[in-house]
């Protein structure tokens, strides 16, 4: 059974408009096509297409939409962030930043031991790792595939799970 919560009120206002909006489950999420493209900040055709050559693997939900599963477009995000030519930021090309930075991207690897855990998030080109309490990894439900925010602050790095619409 898949959880869907729906975002209203404050907490819609707080997300930004480029921030992805997208359903939420406790386990490994699918993606609709155009959520999946929103992820991967390419356009709905793109996905589409990429789906449609093999690139990534598609499957139909129970209404009979095409979806993507998570940990699938996670691998798949990961891979396209290492083939990918990235500028460097140290080359003058970024001419600000602010202090704070929230990125929304996907859970790419969790390795827990009985203290702590390590958990990879890929958010477009960028690989976010935070180190955390195994218990707010289990909390969280921290497994490839699944949608999670690097909010980062100086050098800390947490995970935040969003809310659906």
């Amino acid at each position: 059974m898949r959880l869907i919560l729906r975002q209203t009120g404050a907490d819609a206002a707080r997300i930004p408009p480029s921030q992805p909006r997208v359903r939420y489950s406790r386990g490994v999420p699918t993606f609709r096509i155009k959520e999946a493209a929103a992820l991967l900040g390419v356009s709905y055709d793109t996905m589409r297409r990429w789906a449609e050559d093999g690139r990534i693997e598609q499957i139909t939900d129970a209404s009979g939409r095409l979806t993507v599963d998570g940990a699938a477009l996670a691998r798949f995000a990961q891979e396209r962030a290492e083939s990918a030519a990235y500028p460097d930021p140290d080359d003058g090309v970024v001419t600000a930043q602010s202090v704070r930075n929230r990125f929304t991207g996907l859970v790419t690897r969790v390795v827990r031991d009985t203290v702590m855990a390590q958990v990879d998030i890929q958010a477009g080109p960028h690989r976010f790792v935070s180190l955390l309490s195994r218990e707010a990894a289990d909390e969280l439900g921290l497994e490839p595939g699944v949608l999670a925010i690097a909010a980062v602050k100086s050098t800390n790095v947490s995970v935040e799970i969003p809310r659906s619409r």
